[in-house]
């Protein structure tokens, strides 16, 4: 999906997937320009190596000032990794279009001020943010939206999923999230979202563009 996403909003960002779920090896710093953590089933506390693994990349990426996206889960971890707090969302799943709206701070690094929508599915959110993460957007559902801590960026909602995704992975967790979320989440699947611009700003970070 990210492949999608940048083929058609930056072209000029090349990605290399690496399965860490699948036993991967992580790359070296050296040998990567950016990195961009994705969504995840798993959640940043679940006891599993790859994932002591990956928050200690990203702790060496802060200290490295490298490049860094996370998108959901990945956003959850830097958050983790550098001594923030991710807790189960005490009002629920996250379905649907979510709109978050940019701080000060958030208008000047996201380059711009308008609130936007995006697509969200979880569970855990961040509740609070690490020493010197700075609050970038917040949202109704996800008060911690967007954040930045050193050169590592982290948004909660997903500029890579389509509306026939988020409905199809809404019905697979079916046993999971409450129907009453689905039921109001599915109308706002029509919303339009700001997939493009936020693609941009990631792409614009990943590539240690200053807005």
């Amino acid at each position: 999906m990210f492949l999608r996403l940048f083929a058609a909003h930056a072209p000029e960002i090349a990605l290399t997937r690496v399965d860490v779920v699948g036993g991967a090896t992580l790359p070296d710093l050296d040998d990567v320009d950016a990195l961009l953590v994705s969504g995840s089933r798993f959640g940043v506390t679940d006891a599993h190596a790859w994932i002591d693994d990956l928050a200690a990349l990203l702790r060496d990426a802060h200290a490295a000032s490298v490049p860094t996206v996370g998108i959901c889960f990945g956003h959850q971890l830097i958050a983790h990794s550098l001594g923030g707090r991710v807790e189960r969302a005490a009002v629920g799943w996250g379905v649907g279009v979510h709109r978050a709206t940019p701080t000060p701070t958030g208008a000047a690094a996201l380059g711009r001020s308008a609130p936007f929508d995006l697509l969200v599915s979880h569970q855990d959110q961040v509740v609070a943010l690490p020493p010197d993460g700075e609050l970038l957007a917040t949202s109704a559902h996800a008060p911690v939206a967007v954040l930045r801590v050193g050169s590592l960026l982290g948004f909660q909602g997903h500029p890579e999923f389509s509306a026939a995704y988020a409905a199809a992975l809404m019905d697979s967790r079916s046993d999971r999230i409450p129907a009453e979320a689905i039921a109001r989440a599915r109308p706002t699947l029509d919303t339009p979202t700001q997939h493009a611009p936020i693609a941009r700003a990631v792409a614009d970070h990943l590539a240690a563009v200053v807005p």
